[in-house]
């Protein structure tokens, strides 16, 4: 069995361990239906906006993966919090404590470690841990190993692990590498940005999948590749996996068509480019976004009923909030 805070690296040998572990059902893999959330910065609003939608509508999975803010803003779907991830981000967008230049400049990272990942989802508008651990459904997020460049999927199915969520969203040199038990993790978006391929290989045959892309994007090469290989010059295997990204990026989505076309995965995107930068000051720029998704979901409603099918609508007793929650600890 998979145990909380186990995971897989491809391209190494596993834990041992079955890695389905906690997800597992007695339903064979037609029947166990995924949700997979791509990242992509302040594009995730998009996300958030359709997650609301999801959740206002009591719809279910077994299990979820997200990677980058997907990941970081998708946790809350399993402590089905409504409204939080716009919430926070609307109040500390424009706070220095929570993001900015000048958390770079003194930390190495944009969103600073311990406001945005403690004070803020602990103390002030707290993440809620029972109701994540209470829910049965799994719930996955993928860093990049900085020194292989290959994905690690990580399993959270009981605890938050927040070091392990913060990799995942630690985008190469706007943040440090995240040190886990001897190794360092970045960004899950340079290795396997829309992992619905790896969690098919779990088990999961059928996949809602959140894109913050319209669907005629292609990734091109970053125009300041010249800086980031001087940043990492001493991370080779990351250099690498950077500079191919724009192909494993766009074969990615053209497997994510083909399994719509099959019937094996239904996929939420925006229309057209959301237009907003990884980091953002402007409240009315986020609820824009959020906005878009949530009209893109409310379009695909319908839709998701019929593919999530009965068994996925409002089975879990876990209850659903829309208000800020007391703190569930007194320190950080």
């Amino acid at each position: 069995m998979m145990r909380d805070g186990e995971q897989v690296a491809l391209g190494h040998d596993t834990t041992g361990h079955d890695t389905a572990g906690h997800d597992a059902t007695a339903h064979d893999s037609a029947d166990r239906i995924g949700l997979v959330l791509e990242g992509g910065a302040m594009r995730g609003m998009f996300t958030a906006g359709v997650m609301d939608v999801l959740m206002r509508a009591r719809v279910e999975f077994d299990s979820m993966i997200g990677v980058s803010a997907g990941a970081a803003l998708g946790c809350n779907y399993k402590s089905r919090q409504i409204g939080r991830a716009l919430r926070y981000n609307k109040q500390f967008c424009g706070d220095p404590r929570y993001v900015g230049v000048r958390s770079w400049l003194r930390t190495g990272d944009l969103y600073n470690e311990r406001f945005a990942y403690g004070v803020v989802p602990f103390l002030i508008d707290p993440f809620d841990e029972k109701a994540f651990a209470a829910n049965p459904m799994g719930f996955w997020c993928v860093a990049t190993d900085a020194d292989t460049g290959k994905p690690a999927y990580h399993s959270m199915p009981v605890h938050m692990d927040m070091p392990f969520l913060r990799a995942s969203a630690s985008i190469p040199v706007a943040s440090k590498p995240v040190q886990i038990d001897g190794r360092r993790y970045v960004d899950g978006g340079v290795s396997d940005a829309v992992p619905l391929g790896f969690f098919e290989s779990q088990g999961f045959g059928r996949n809602v999948v959140v894109l913050t892309q319209p669907d005629s994007y292609r990734k091109t090469a970053l125009s300041h590749m010249h800086a980031i290989r001087f940043a990492m010059r001493r991370m080779p295997r990351l250099l690498e996996a950077v500079e191919r990204r724009p192909e494993v990026y766009n074969a990615e989505i053209d497997y994510v068509r083909s399994r719509e076309k099959a019937g094996a995965a239904l996929v939420i995107r925006p229309d057209e480019s959301l237009n907003i930068g990884a980091m953002c000051r402007d409240p009315q720029e986020l609820q824009r976004v959020y906005d878009e998704g949530v009209k893109a979901a409310e379009r695909a409603l319908p839709r998701v009923m019929e593919f999530v099918g009965e068994r996925h609508v409002g089975q879990c007793p876990v209850p659903y909030t829309t208000e800020v929650i007391a703190p569930q600890r007194t320190t950080i």
